[in-house]
């Protein structure tokens, strides 16, 4: 991929490979919506050549095995490692330590540091703990002294992480981390052996374990260490497997909440997540706070950011001097000019056909303390709908419902909402409750997607919303799919199927990577069946469908980034528009497309000023006739838990 196609200017990302080039830089790459931008070596050094990563090696190494002991249940942040070490539960202070304070520098073991002292000259324990004799992990569990208070102060240690790798094999009981790191990591991402080793070459037979250094001694190539990047940054997820459950990674990747290391315009310190660490708080202002990263001696760094689908990992010697503190160099030579080369934030390229989008400065609310409304056009000349968590319209309905339903008439500035009684309403209180994620009126009948339910599942109503029947539940993926609405009761639709698409996961409160893309032949909706899933784009750029649900493929993708969805058919623009929330933060998109399937591109993007919202639909009906004028409507947190409204002008 071009540097221009991955939205990055050339010159700008030429000077700063240059800039770090001359800094003693040996390896570096960059990554960028899935496909390499960039990548370097100096004179000796290749793609295939494994480098040093010091203590980089916490998060690849330390990181990653505890987020897989954690995935499997076998070990908690919020465990007392005493529970794993032994010995340590007769100690006043080691018997306080938690996992998360080894892994966030914060349990008081003094590092096997002094003075500035180089570490085969280092007296005492400290030198015999990088000499390795008679092993590190002895001198780090028994020898290190505790110097404050578990959890009270950061202090960087190296003993303190050995002891996090001795807790982690003990919760194995019986692996070791190099082969849960082969087995469930590394060979899954398609990395060769010969392009990584951990723990200096050798393993520790301590106490009946095999323990392998997960504080130093690694290495990796560049792209080694890239795909471990891209595999945290997919939340777990590679080509459609779950190497490890997103709540873990999440919880790996987030500010930990612990005292924070010594910073300063000369060493912006990130927060610490559990042997990563997170920009949450912004401490690099030019940098998305999603930004996690990995770094070691000599500025062996691994930069990851989310919201900007990019890696970025760099080799060599000391980008500058370190006296001042670590973080200096790397923010502004590595990551502050990398963010000032990003021309195109945006998961897709511009459209090439709205040049903008502007919204009204009025935001009507209607059906207050009510939200979610997904919307359809009825055959009538109606909108149905459903809202979530409220009283619905006025007059309101006597008792709060989870999931109730309404019919509105006229236009976006005189529309009039009713409530309407139904033998769907659900009670019960946000993810506890059925909620309608998507509806769509086909003939005369209404099919409604019903998430929180362990899947979504399909409904119908005969009577426009009074009844309803049920039927089948996807059985993974598609938490909260939204149809592809066309015109009046379908009128307009492209072809004679039905098209559904969702976040490719199972909460509609959680971001996923990418979302799936299903249809079906109007006339077989209720049959699962009859239901394909789009797979992939063929060599001419032809949707491939399947029938296999685990074989679905991507339609759309923007890591840790898609939440729930709508789209609608524009016929006064021949385009599809997608509008994509991110979170529940108020961050969301505007997408458009020739296609369902794509390709998309991109008319806005986080350019929102109401924080706080969700749920982003562009009704069919309040659509001109030019295709340029259009209604969003949203939902959120109070004061915009209700049934809003805002125009937006498109301008070609």
């Amino acid at each position: 991929m071009s540097p221009a196609d991955a939205g990055l200017d050339p010159a700008k990302l030429e000077a700063w490979r240059a800039g770090l080039a001359a800094h003693r830089t040996t390896g570096l790459i960059l990554v960028r919506r899935g496909r390499i931008a960039l990548e370097w070596y100096a004179a000796e050094w290749s793609a295939d050549r494994p480098h040093g990563t010091a203590s980089m090696a916490k998060a690849l190494v330390g990181g990653v095995s505890l987020a897989l002991a954690m995935n499997d249940g076998r070990i908690s942040p919020d465990d007392p490692a005493s529970k794993y070490i032994p010995g340590w539960s007769a100690d006043p202070r080691k018997s306080r330590i938690t996992i998360r304070e080894l892994a966030t520098h914060t349990s008081g073991i003094a590092d096997a540091e002094q003075d500035g002292i180089p570490h085969e000259q280092l007296p005492g324990w400290k030198g015999d703990f990088w000499k390795r004799v008679p092993d590190p992990f002895s001198i780090a569990v028994r020898q290190a002294p505790v110097l404050f208070e578990p959890g009270t102060q950061y202090a960087y240690s190296n003993p303190g992480m050995a002891a996090l790798a001795y807790a982690v094999t003990a919760a194995l009981r019986g692996g070791d981390i190099r082969t849960l790191l082969k087995e469930r990591v590394l060979d899954p991402l398609g990395v060769p052996e010969r392009h990584w080793s951990i723990g200096y070459g050798q393993a520790y037979e301590v106490d009946g374990l095999k323990l392998y250094a997960n504080w130093g001694g690694a290495t990796f190539t560049a792209r080694a260490a890239a795909r471990v990047g891209q595999l945290m940054m997919l939340q777990g997820r590679w080509n459609g497997r779950e190497l490890i459950r997103r709540d873990v990674v999440k919880q790996v990747l987030t500010d930990q909440g612990m005292p924070r290391p010594p910073r300063g315009p000369a060493d912006p310190a990130p927060a610490s997540g559990l042997a990563w660490y997170t920009n949450t708080d912004g401490v690099w202002p030019e940098a998305p706070r999603d930004a996690f990263a990995g770094a070691g001696a000599q500025h062996q760094v691994i930069v990851v950011v989310p919201s900007l689908d990019l890696i970025v990992v760099r080799n060599g010697d000391a980008l500058g001097d370190t006296r001042s503190g670590f973080w200096g160099p790397v923010y502004e030579l590595l990551v502050r000019p990398l963010m000032e080369a990003v021309t195109v934030k945006a998961p897709y390229p511009s459209s090439p056909v709205i040049r903008g989008a502007a919204f009204g400065a009025e935001i009507r609310r209607a059906a207050i303390d009510s939200d979610n409304w997904p919307l359809t056009w009825g055959d009538d000349d109606a909108q149905y709908t459903s809202y979530g968590d409220g009283f619905g319209f006025e007059p309101r309905v006597e008792k709060k419902l989870g999931m109730g339903f309404a019919r509105i008439t006229g236009g976006p500035a005189d529309y009039r909402g009713v409530n309407l009684r139904s033998d769907g309403e659900r009670t019960g209180d946000g993810a506890k409750s059925p909620k309608a994620s998507g509806i769509l009126m086909v003939d005369g009948v209404l099919y409604l997607w019903v998430r929180n339910v362990g899947n979504a599942q399909l409904l119908w109503s005969r009577d426009r919303g009074r009844t309803w029947e049920s039927g089948f539940k996807f059985a993974t993926g598609f938490g909260s799919p939204a149809f592809l609405n066309f015109g009046r009761n379908n009128a307009g639709a492209r072809d004679g199927f039905v098209y559904t698409c969702s976040q490719d996961g199972p909460s509609a409160y959680e971001s996923d990577n990418g979302l799936a893309l299903a249809r079906v032949a109007k006339g077989r909706i209720r049959e699962r069946a009859a239901w394909e899933f789009f797979e992939r784009l063929d060599a001419g750029g032809r949707p491939v469908w399947t029938a296999d649900l685990a074989r679905r493929g991507a339609m759309f993708v923007y890591p840790a980034n898609c939440q729930r969805v709508d789209v609608v058919y524009d016929a006064g623009i021949g385009r599809y528009l997608m509008a994509l929330g991110y979170d529940h933060a108020g961050g969301w998109g505007l997408f458009d497309a020739p296609e369902p399937w794509g390709p998309w591109t991109t008319i806005l993007h986080r350019q929102w000023d109401v924080a706080g919202t969700h749920g982003y639909r562009l009704p069919a009906r309040w659509i001109s006739a030019d295709g340029l004028t259009l209604t969003l409507v949203f939902s959120g947190v109070k004061p915009n838990d209700a049934f809003c409204t805002r125009t937006l002008t498109l301008t070609k």
